[in-house]
């Protein structure tokens, strides 16, 4: 065998096995490509959900944001209401006692100068038409 030969045969199995090697990567390189495609769907996905979440959160943020109104109004006029039946509570307090002392008055001493003034008659007649 001649050296030509020989380098000729080693320069053949060298190319074989280049060969081998380029479709061993060939393979490789179209898996990683259809998983790419695969990623790329899969991120396309994450990215839809992502946006979808956000609408949500914004649409949460809209509804929580009228709800808090709403209470707030409706505080407001709760407080109103109580302040309201606190000064009417208080009033007819006030009349209770004045038709206590009245009451606890012997007979005799009662005169029509010691009765109620009109003003309280008037409230008097409108606590009768709530009840």
């Amino acid at each position: 065998m001649t050296l030509p030969i020989i380098l000729e045969l080693t320069l053949t199995v060298l190319l074989a096995a280049t060969l081998v090697y380029c479709i061993v990567l060939e393979r490789r390189l179209s898996a990683v490509r259809k998983g790419q495609e695969g990623l790329k769907t899969m991120i396309g996905e994450l990215n839809a959900a992502i946006a979808g979440a956000g609408a949500s959160l914004r649409a949460l943020k809209a509804a929580a944001g009228s709800a808090a109104e709403t209470l707030d109004d409706r505080l407001k006029r709760a407080r109103a209401l109580a302040d309201e039946l606190a000064l009417l509570t208080s009033s007819g307090e006030r009349i209770a006692e004045r038709f206590d002392r009245v009451a606890t008055k012997p007979a005799e001493r009662m005169a029509p100068a010691h009765l109620p003034s009109g003003s309280v008659m008037h409230r008097l007649d409108a606590l009768k038409a709530v009840r």
